[in-house]
């Protein structure tokens, strides 16, 4: 059985999908996908590199990702561009990963699972959920991000309102840290029982 675990961005999807890999569950990270399918030489690659020109490139000739994410945040347009180029690509080296899993259950853990519609590869959904205020200063901190670009990519993701309302089980990530292990693994019981079902 598939569960998407989602959450905007800076909420902590990283820090529960740890802790669930910690107990032996195969976890398939769309970020992951989506850096492998914009290898060199790779077809989303190569779009991009015609589509944005030259300045997408670094030296090494992998994306320059901060460049990149200031087209795409500023312009809608370069937006969509992007993600005909990367979403179908991405889903496709998920659904590959998915059916290498041999654990109880297995986790998607995508940001974008919900506004991207890989929420069809899933039973359930997990929301790691925090107040925005949390995930700007966490982002902010974290990425060496500018307050103005990390409003706009939260913009440009579902609202939370919308993501906590397509969720079965909800993670409070701005509770104390220390008891996280102490949530993920009582939600990880039940994962058991429901996949067992």
């Amino acid at each position: 059985m598939i569960f998407g675990l989602t959450g905007g961005i800076g909420s902590g999807k990283t820090a529960v999908s740890d802790r669930f890999k910690a107990l032996g569950i195969h976890i398939v990270d769309a970020d992951i996908a989506a850096r492998t399918v914009v290898e060199p030489g790779q077809p989303a690659w190569l779009d991009i590199k015609e589509f944005f020109g030259p300045d997408v490139l670094l030296e090494d000739q992998s994306l320059n990702r901060a460049w990149l994410r200031q087209q795409v945040f500023a312009d809608n347009d370069n937006r969509k561009q992007l993600e005909t180029f990367t979403h179908p690509r991405i889903r496709d080296e998920i659904i590959r990963d998915l059916s290498s899993s041999t654990s109880a259950y297995t986790l998607l853990v995508s940001p974008l699972l919900i506004e991207s519609g890989q929420v069809v590869l899933v039973k359930k959904v997990i929301v790691v959920d925090v107040p925005e205020e949390a995930q700007l200063e966490r982002t902010c901190s974290r990425d060496n991000n500018d307050a103005e670009q990390v409003k706009r990519i939260i913009a440009a993701q579902i609202s939370r309102e919308k993501r906590l309302a397509q969720a079965n089980w909800v993670i409070d990530n701005s509770l104390p840290l220390e008891t996280l292990d102490a949530r993920v693994e009582a939600l990880h019981q039940e994962l058991l029982a429901v996949s067992q079902s």
